[in-house]
């Protein structure tokens, strides 16, 4: 059973703070409207998504029924979307740190 990938481009996060700033987003035809935070949480669920995913493949390969082929793709999935969440998050971290050093 493949689970579904949540992919968030450029062009759907700025569509997303348009949204939230009260702008109007480029393209709203193309899908249904998401704000700023359900991209951000469809995005986190897709990380959550693919741990998952990559316990149950290696849960299954522990079991005889599942090949090495698709236990270290699985793994290698959700270990790239964890470590693309981490630097996203040390950036936010990092920005708000710039943002509060600014002299007023």
């Amino acid at each position: 059973m493949a689970l579904p990938t949540i992919t968030v481009t450029p062009q759907a996060a700025v569509d997303a703070y348009r949204r939230v700033e009260g702008g109007t987003a480029g393209n709203e035809a193309a899908g249904p409207a998401h704000d700023f935070g359900s991209v951000l949480q469809q995005a986190m669920q897709g990380v959550v998504d693919s741990g998952h995913a990559a316990e149950a493949q290696s849960a299954q390969a522990i079991g005889g029924h599942a090949d090495v082929t698709s236990v270290v793709t699985a793994v290698s999935k959700a270990e790239l979307a964890l470590q693309t969440t981490v630097a996203i998050r040390d950036r936010v971290v990092q920005a708000y740190q710039d943002i509060m050093r600014m002299p007023i």
